[in-house]
């Protein structure tokens, strides 16, 4: 287990399980885990966020073995804890820590604390219980599909109507650890000589794509050399697939420079890797202002710049100039369902219903941002969603109903960990890259 601090500095075990499970209680409550982390003491976070993450990847074995034990759910923080402690615990051999150990430092949690001391004694005998009984407990679990994959039985359902040869294949890639890719900023170095780099100060990666490295072992950013410097960013091999899709082939006409919008800009990774390739008027929009300064900052650090606006992509009228652009990059909001191994809360967040509603918020951004691109331009609709309803179909739909479109190559849906995936992105032969959908929709010249 990694959490950040030295073994001498490292905060005692109990008070890790307490802060996770207090942002296990947020997400059970429909809160995003990300302000749940924020809010846990410096020290403490970046052990809570890989304990939180790793529990909350097991939460749906966690919650039927919860069930088994106590049918009667505790008080909602110790019901937090309880569940947080089977979680981690539940299998040995992807335990952070020896499920005794966890047992132990689980109750002294309950005891430490106001809101679960009086609960200690049961989140005792139930983990104790746990512990003697294991192998029958979880052989009572393993005919729940949403013990057994780890995600709600209506994502279950959807993700093997829509991908029927390969639904076992994401759901147990969602639940795996995701690897840390770096993308090379290409005005600053090669990948290859940027590789070595690596090497030389003792850091192994491996290739993915023309400016990608893969991390044999995650280290945080500023510990990574060139970073800091801006030779390098944090972008997933997938993400990293944008900026060329949409560039390739656009010529800029006689003596100007190509005008691309980025619709739903932050945290400005794309926006980056864009004019990292691209001498290139870029507007990035984002309707958050505190996540415009994220891409602004983005920006700077890597030595780029572009007009970023505090803006709704869906209100052309308060700031689009009426001079149409070049390229689009239409990254729609979406249900995040192919980046769940790096948000594990989201598959607990989303309900069924929230599929149709973005379905319908990323068609409407598709109608107004159409006539907003020249004739003979390029948009790019991109979603980190394994959902057809919010790719292939979303497209099909759009091309019936705009003549003057015409699909071009692109990926399509990108299944992590599938053999699908390794013949959609031939370089990414370790297929570590997230689910993501790509449709390139070129309109026809006048």
């Amino acid at each position: 287990m990694t959490s950040g601090t030295t073994p001498a500095t490292a905060p005692p075990l109990w008070r890790l399980l307490h802060a996770t499970a207090g942002v296990v209680q947020a997400v059970g409550e429909g809160a995003s885990a990300t302000p749940a982390l924020a809010a846990v003491p410096g020290p403490l976070r970046a052990g809570t966020q890989a304990l939180a993450f790793a529990a909350l990847r097991q939460m749906g074995r966690a919650q039927a073995l919860r069930t088994l034990l106590a049918r009667r759910a505790p008080p909602p923080p110790a019901d937090a804890l309880l569940r947080t402690a089977l979680a981690l615990c539940w299998d040995p051999a992807q335990a952070p820590y020896e499920p005794f150990t966890l047992v132990n430092q689980a109750v002294e949690a309950a005891k430490q604390q106001r809101a679960t001391a009086g609960q200690a004694s049961f989140i005792n005998a139930c983990l104790r219980r746990f512990l003697r009984e294991r192998e029958a407990l979880v052989a009572q679990t393993d005919g729940s599909p949403v013990a057994r994959w780890n995600h709600p039985s209506w994502w279950i359902a959807r993700v093997r109507q829509d991908h029927p040869e390969h639904w076992q294949d994401i759901l147990r890639a969602s639940n795996e650890q995701p690897p840390m890719t770096l993308r090379v900023n290409a005005r600053r170095a090669s990948a290859q000589a940027t590789q070595q780099a690596l090497a030389d100060a003792g850091i192994e990666t491996h290739r993915s794509g023309d400016h990608g490295l893969i991390l044999a072992r995650p280290l945080p950013v500023h510990q990574i050399p060139g970073f800091d410097d801006g030779v390098l960013s944090v972008q997933d091999a997938a993400a990293q697939l944008a900026a060329p899709l949409l560039l390739q082939g656009l010529v800029p006409a006689a003596g100007q420079r190509l005008k691309i919008l980025d619709a739903c800009a932050a945290p400005g990774g794309k926006t980056a890797h864009l004019l990292e390739l691209a001498d290139a008027d870029v507007t990035a929009l984002d309707i958050d202002p505190d996540r415009c300064a994220r891409i602004t900052d983005t920006l700077q650090r890597l030595g780029l710049s572009a007009q970023v606006l505090a803006a709704d992509a869906a209100r052309p009228a308060a700031w689009w100039d009426g001079v149409p652009f070049d390229a689009i990059l239409l990254d729609a909001p979406c249900t995040a369902s192919g980046i769940v191994r790096r948000h594990p809360d989201v598959r607990w967040l989303r309900r069924e219903a929230d599929i149709a509603a973005l379905a319908a918020s990323q068609a409407a951004l598709l109608a107004t941002l159409w006539p907003l691109l020249r004739p003979g331009g390029r948009l790019l609709y991109c979603t980190c969603s394994i959902f057809r309803a919010e790719g292939q179909d979303r497209i099909g739909s759009f091309l019936a109903h705009n003549t003057d479109a015409v699909l071009g190559p692109a990926p399509g849906h990108l299944i992590p960990q599938s053999a699908a995936a390794a013949a959609a992105v031939p370089d990414n032969s370790r297929r570590d890259h997230d689910g993501f959908f790509y449709a390139v929709l070129d309109k026809r010249p006048v």
